[in-house]
């Protein structure tokens, strides 16, 4: 038995498995299991009112679960999909609840990764599957960030993700579109698709309860993760709002200049940096939140850190 199969048999069984995807490491269970549902909340530590994104290998799976299916949902599925868009839609009444948390709206996506595809294909239904890594912790993008989380797991190995930090999530409702979690598909990507195909949309930002990864403080490493704006000194910075212990011993997380290049180390640098030191330092060019391409990258750190810090005034 091969490990597609192995993953395919727990889930059958109404376990979980680790799967892989091009963003991050999925902790998956069948969505025709309550156990295995009920097993990722558990084993993640995940609050009940946090709710999961279902996982197709097929658009036919897609709206199989999703009511209201519109031009707009197939317009966003030919452009993105397979790939790192997940989209919230009125969902199907025979939908689990406790996949949604009792919200009358579904997360769908379909992955762009070979075995995550197979996995779901194989298996013949869908999987709900968030991060797999504990609740509010930094998410898994090599298949040893998983097994060093939850050791004794089945994790299938697909290589370090591609894109490395969640998808994004947009709402479909009421023919407009709301981007409730940005990610490395941008808001002008999502608008320069609907111009070409001649959809006049308002597409905006907006945090709702609907998706996850929405708390104030998400994606955090074991130690405190302090973000400094336009300085690479910290002698220079302003830290009187700092416990003096923390600053004591810092880790220096440098990012890559070039945003896709860091979305795909970040959460692996973040690991590195997560030990022997009292804090880890990242400098930041507030430049980079007027660009499309960093929204996401930043709203991963921003959730992440415990302080931020600019020069002294």
């Amino acid at each position: 038995m091969n490990q597609i199969e192995e993953a395919v048999q727990i889930l059958k069984s109404d376990g979980v498995v680790g799967m892989p995807t091009e963003t991050v490491y999925g902790l998956a269970a069948s969505i025709e299991s309550p156990v295995g549902i009920e097993l990722i909340f558990k084993t993640k530590e995940r609050p009940f009112f946090d709710p999961l994104i279902v996982h197709v290998s097929s658009l036919e799976q897609a709206k199989r679960y999703a009511k209201n299916w519109n031009s707009l949902c197939d317009l966003l599925t030919q452009t993105f999909w397979p790939g790192p868009l997940t989209i919230v839609v009125p969902k199907n009444d025979d939908l689990n609840p406790m996949i949604t948390s009792g919200l009358d709206s579904v997360g769908l996506r379909m992955p762009e990764h070979p075995q995550a595809l197979e996995i779901i294909s194989k298996l013949g239904h869908p999987v709900a599957a968030p991060s797999a890594n504990k609740f509010k912790k930094t998410s898994p993008t090599k298949k040893e960030h998983v097994q060093l989380e939850f050791p004794g797991l089945h994790v299938v190995e697909g290589g370090p993700c591609r894109i490395g930090i969640e998808s994004t999530v947009v709402g479909v409702f009421n023919h407009e579109i709301k981007i409730y979690r940005p990610g490395m598909i941008t808001k002008k990507q999502i608008e320069n698709a609907l111009k070409l195909n001649d959809f006049e949309v308002p597409v905006s930002m907006s945090e709702s309860p609907v998706a996850p990864g929405q708390l104030k403080h998400h994606y955090m490493p074991k130690l405190p993760v302090i973000l400094m704006y336009d300085l690479y000194d910290i002698k220079l910075a302003d830290t009187s709002h700092i416990p003096q212990e923390v600053m004591q011993n810092p880790n220096v997380l440098t990012l890559n200049s070039e945003p896709y290049m860091c979305a795909r180390e970040l959460y692996d640098k973040l690991r590195e940096c997560d030990q022997d030191a009292s804090c880890i330092l990242i400098p930041l060019e507030s430049a980079w939140s007027e660009l499309d391409e960093w929204a996401g990258i930043l709203n991963r750190l921003e959730k992440a850190a415990s302080f931020l810090t600019k020069k002294k005034s």
